[in-house]
């Protein structure tokens, strides 16, 4: 009796960690995060304001009350060892971050998440472009198969923005966290090796200077490739 097997992959070898890099688009650029140059001015774009604390509903950490403990979370994360964060800058100043996280080399497995966008990066093609970018980082510079986003299942901005960035929902993994003293039921989605050659052709024609007027504005969503 002949049983399944998955198939026997050309290269199976693991793949290098990411490095603390930064990486160039047209409207962002994204740099290792840094307490020193970045609290302040991630602060200044809106984390100061109590009005905005629900950027926070469904991250592990905040609201702050106070820029010093805010300062000590950046710091944290900074200096983290299992996760790699990011500052997101547009013309210079830092408007939000992500990580590149449970970070599986031997599996070329790699999720992205700690996303916080801060409202004057939010629904902007910057931030789009800043999860480009990631993505070319993992798949073509780094040679993962496979990359992970996961959020609340109550989360639905982040769902909508999975699904439009172009990672296929998986499934729902029931209890899978206490958060905040909460249960989390979490979504997962990915996107794959093979998958982002369309999916790259897609953004690069979402952020070429042809699709955007001359005041800036988008012409053309981006489609799913």
């Amino acid at each position: 009796m002949d049983l399944a097997i998955g198939e026997l992959l050309t290269d199976a070898s693991a793949g290098a960690r990411p490095s603390r890099v930064s990486l160039d688009g047209r409207f962002v650029r994204l740099v290792p995060l840094s307490a020193e140059l970045h609290a302040e001015s991630l602060w200044a774009a809106g984390l100061n304001d109590p009005a905005n604390d629900s950027l926070w509903l469904y991250l592990g950490d905040g609201p702050y009350a106070e820029f010093d403990a805010f300062r000590a979370g950046v710091a944290r994360k900074a200096s983290s060892e299992d996760s790699v964060f990011f500052a997101i800058l547009v013309d210079g100043r830092a408007l939000g971050y992500a990580s590149l996280m449970r970070i599986d080399a031997a599996n070329r497995v790699i999720e992205v998440g700690n996303i916080l966008y801060t409202p004057l990066l939010q629904r902007t093609p910057a931030a789009t472009e800043a999860m480009f970018l990631l993505m070319s980082y993992v798949f073509d510079e780094l040679g993962y198969r496979r990359y992970e986003w996961k959020c609340n299942s109550c989360n639905e901005p982040s769902r909508r923005a999975a699904a439009r960035l172009g990672f296929v929902y998986e499934g729902l993994f029931r209890q899978h966290m206490i958060m905040k003293g909460r249960n989390r039921d979490t979504a997962w989605f990915s996107m794959l090796d093979g998958e982002w050659p369309a999916r790259k052709a897609a953004f690069l024609e979402f952020l070429a200077p042809e699709n955007f007027s001359a005041e800036g504005r988008q012409i053309a969503p981006l489609r799913r490739g």
